[in-house]
Order: structure tokens, then sequence, then C-alpha cells
């Protein structure tokens, strides 16, 4: 696993300490290596969703009554 230092300002650093004696953490290492997870699954969302828009415009218009569109759309399910 490789090593990297951060600074932080004193309230930063303040507040990742006392996520840790909450006992949400194990140390401040877990708390940063969570925010970056966290961020990684929120950017891959992201993604699929911006890749699911450019589909649908792409898709061009539907001659299908708007009932119609949510009823397939909801038929489909996440993908």
């Amino acid at each position: 696993m490789a090593t990297m230092n951060v600074s932080l300002p004193d309230k930063m650093k303040e507040w990742v300490e006392a996520q840790t004696r909450l006992g949400r953490f194990g140390n401040a290492s877990d708390y940063v290596r969570d925010l970056i997870r966290r961020d990684q699954e929120g950017e891959a969302f992201r993604r699929r969703v911006q890749k699911a828009i450019d589909e649908a415009l792409a898709s061009g218009m539907s001659d299908l009554p708007i009932d119609e569109v949510f009823r397939k759309a909801r038929a489909s399910g996440d993908r």
C-alpha cells in the first residue's frame, strides 16, 4: 500500500480526529479511504446517468403517448 502525506487546515484535522474518536473509523487513513471510495462510487453513478441521458437524447423523439413511455421505462427497470 502506498503512503501519501496530506496537509489539512486545523478545523479539518479536528473533524477527522473526531470521526475516529466516535468510533466510525479506526484511524484517519480509514476515514480518507472511505471518502475516496464514496467519491469513486459517486463518479461511477454520474457516468451511468450521463450515459443514459446521452443514449436517450440520441434515440430521438418518440411517437408513443407519454403514459406508454413511462410504462416502458418502469418495465425496463435499472439496467
